[in-house]
């Protein structure tokens, strides 16, 4: 006797729910079973953490920088007429005294004007001399003695305005310090403004660098400063200059140390460590295992109040010591949690152990 298919279908209808109705109490018994386990897993009471008593300590405060060396002036020397260059004396990359020839141009015509202007000059002279002489025995009067005067003053006006352009066929260094570059060789063409070569002084030497806005206050001129450079030489200074205005792009202040730098044995450009002094304040050791974050991403410690309720406190980090970190933030002595930390919140209750 064969099934109506619509009786084959109701069947098939009461197999399925009998099959989801059995496998969900099987599912309901094993939830239930982990609830069970759960809770006598479940910890009694408050958690337990271990603190670390850190008193507080007057300590000498310090700005951390990256920086890097330059000079103190660099410059461009350059032509003040024109001319061709007919000797370079100087060495490139030597160091130069005050006034040593870096560049001479040729001579040309301007020794030729000079001895033009000289020889003018001697006539005026004798030409006032004569002038005051007949004016005292009323031969010329005071107005052509006035006027000889004049043609005097102006050829000696010429004579120096001759001397001059001799001089400047001699580019010279305008400061002690080191020919960097040279830009003219013999036989080079310079039209006035242009260069000879650069210049830079390394002694005094500069050590700059960028402070963050949260540093930037508490930068001083006239704070000593040390310098680790790359090559493990230290430098010490001084604060010379702390920018009032922030770069655009970086947010960021310069900062300018100045050092001596012996016998310029120093280079520019090389890449330091700067400590900078910042006065004094409080501080506290902690272990670098106890700094956390917040729910607000800040850095800090937890630490335990009234004897079992945990506190929060951000932190900046002053220095980083083999036993710890020097941060600022704390004040008195302070409870700090040294294990537990990461499981508990703000005045949430726990039970005490002192750290071992």
């Amino acid at each position: 006797m064969r099934l109506k298919s619509q009786y084959v279908f109701i069947i098939a209808v009461a197999l399925i729910l009998i099959v989801f109705f059995a496998l969900g109490s099987l599912f309901n018994n094993r939830g239930a079973d982990r609830d069970a386990a759960a809770a006598k897993l479940a910890p009694v009471g408050p958690l337990s953490v271990q603190v670390k008593t850190t008193p507080e300590t007057v300590r000498n405060l310090e700005v951390v920088l990256r920086g890097r060396t330059e000079a103190a002036r660099s410059v461009v020397v350059r032509s003040e007429t024109a001319g061709v260059v007919a000797a370079a004396p100087a060495t490139e990359g030597g160091f130069v005294a005050r006034g040593q020839i870096l560049c001479r141009l040729a001579v040309d015509a301007r020794q030729a004007s000079l001895d033009q202007t000289r020889a003018a000059l001697k006539s005026r002279q004798l030409q006032r001399e004569a002038a005051a002489q007949l004016a005292a025995q009323g031969y010329r009067s005071q107005t052509q003695v006035l006027e000889a005067q004049a043609n005097l003053d102006a050829a000696q006006a010429a004579v120096r305005q001759a001397e001059i352009v001799l001089n400047q066929v001699n580019i010279r260094a305008p400061f002690a310090g080191v020919f960097d570059r040279r830009d003219a060789e013999v036989g080079t063409y310079l039209a006035p403004g242009q260069a000879c070569g650069s210049m830079i002084e390394l002694n005094p030497l500069l050590i700059v660098g960028d402070a963050p806005e949260t540093e930037a206050g508490k930068l001083r001129v006239g704070a000593s400063a040390k310098a680790r450079l790359v090559s493990g030489q230290i430098l010490t200074g001084r604060v010379r200059y702390v920018a009032r205005e922030a770069d655009p792009q970086t947010r960021t202040y310069r900062v300018e140390i100045v050092a001596s730098n012996p016998g310029n044995s120093i280079r520019s450009g090389l890449s330091s460590d700067l400590r900078i002094e910042a006065g004094s304040g409080a501080a506290h050791m902690v272990p670098v295992s106890a700094l956390v974050l917040d729910a607000a991403g800040r850095q800090g410690v937890r630490y335990v109040v009234n004897t079992d309720r945990v506190a929060f406190a951000p932190v900046s980090v002053l220095e980083e010591t083999p036993g710890g970190v020097w941060v600022s933030g704390l004040k008195g002595s302070v409870q700090i949690i040294t294990v537990g930390q990461s499981f508990v919140g703000d005045g949430q209750k726990v039970r005490v152990a002192q750290a071992r």
